[in-house]
């Protein structure tokens, strides 16, 4: 039987209350922690002792034992892989492609439960891993949205009674980025980017073209035809379809990558893994390898983007037309409806100013790495 002479002085371990079958105290290094059996192995916890009292707990536990024996207790114990993958079957009914494939990376990259209940996933647990993420408050700031997002869903299948995220403030997302590269760092990144492999091929693609890096991940051959490369709109973070001319320095790195038979994709992964893995994932050991060899502050694929879109308004090369390059549709120099009933798609407009940025590239190439 368990007593408080007992409890004080015990290593670390469960212990069963020999007068109460089902009742017992979990003892780790930190915290003295009541739990009771409610079926299936599940423990549901009790409190903390001292906080609560050893006469206490056995009464709420000879409580929730009873309504066991009534069927008030649902004796389920969901691990939180199965209630994951639930989840994200769940959101692949009603959400984008492109939404399900972000929350599926930030839950396995970040939530890594395993097999562990999801009622027994305590606050402190979320704190540890966001806190880890505070380096960089972006990605921070979306796995704590997913994270959420999931254990409200958890609450609503009546997996859980609680969320344990129910008291925590959303992170900051942070200050936007404005990292532009100079011409002494573009030239350093081009580079350090030769020979090529599929990592520096993606990071010159993103260069030449200003696109998005998981966008350039998912190239198909099929998409390319002549100097066009035409992305699907299920791939487009906007959701439309996006068709863009490439300059001659993308045509040849593209007619440069090697084609593996019965392969649609540029960028295979090494390795099939899962459904969301069949394209380059390989992101945080390249951009290590290649940040080994570069001298310059630190910097993201996205920057690239950012410098993309600098360096055609350097060249004075119309909004407008920078805009249809990147594919941006809201906030732009169009209101809603032009976007609507503008279809005049700028593509000469566009093959010029890839061309004024090859030319550019030329030069930057020249003098800076003279």
């Amino acid at each position: 039987m368990l007593t408080d002479a007992f409890i004080r002085g015990a290593d670390e371990g469960t212990y069963w209350d020999d007068s109460l079958k089902g009742f017992g105290i979990r003892v780790g290094k930190q915290a003295k922690t009541f739990v009771v059996l409610v079926g299936s192995g599940r423990r549901h916890k009790l409190g903390r002792y001292p906080l609560l009292s050893l006469s206490d707990a056995r009464k709420e536990a000879r409580r929730m034992l009873a309504e066991k024996q009534l069927g008030k207790v649902r004796p389920t114990h969901v691990a939180f892989d199965d209630a994951k993958d639930a989840f994200l079957a769940d959101c692949a009914n009603k959400n984008k492609p492109r939404t399900v494939r972000d929350y599926t990376r930030l839950l396995n990259r970040h939530l890594t439960f395993g097999r562990q209940s999801v009622g027994d996933i305590e606050p402190r647990q979320l704190v540890k891993i966001f806190d880890r993420l505070s380096s960089t408050p972006v990605e921070k700031h979306h796995a704590f949205v997913v994270a959420r997002a999931f254990f409200r869903w958890c609450v609503r299948q009546h997996i859980i009674d609680r969320s344990p995220m129910e008291n925590m403030q959303a992170p900051p997302v942070g200050k936007a980025r404005e990292h532009i590269l100079t011409d002494e760092e573009l030239v350093a990144l081009w580079h350090a980017t030769e020979p090529l492999g599929a990592f520096h091929a993606i990071v010159r693609l993103c260069i030449l073209t200003g696109q998005r890096r998981g966008e350039v991940a998912r190239f198909e051959w099929s998409w390319f035809k002549d100097d066009l490369c035409t992305m699907p709109s299920s791939v487009t973070k906007n959701g439309r379809t996006h068709a863009f001319p490439l300059s001659p320095k993308a045509q040849s790195l593209v007619a440069a990558l090697p084609r593996l038979k019965d392969n649609p994709f540029l960028f295979p992964a090494h390795r099939q893994m899962s459904a969301t893995t069949s394209v380059f994932n390989g992101w945080a050991k390249g951009k290590e390898a290649l940040d080994r060899r570069l001298p310059i502050e630190p910097w993201t694929l996205h920057d690239l983007r950012r410098t993309f879109a600098s360096g055609m308004a350097s060249l004075g090369v119309p909004q407008i037309v920078v805009e249809k390059l990147l594919n941006h549709v809201s906030g732009g120099t169009q209101s809603p409806i032009a976007q609507v009933y503008n279809r005049y798609s700028y593509l000469a407009e566009m093959r010029a100013a890839v061309l004024q940025w090859d030319d550019h590239l030329d030069t930057l190439l020249k003098q800076v790495g003279s």
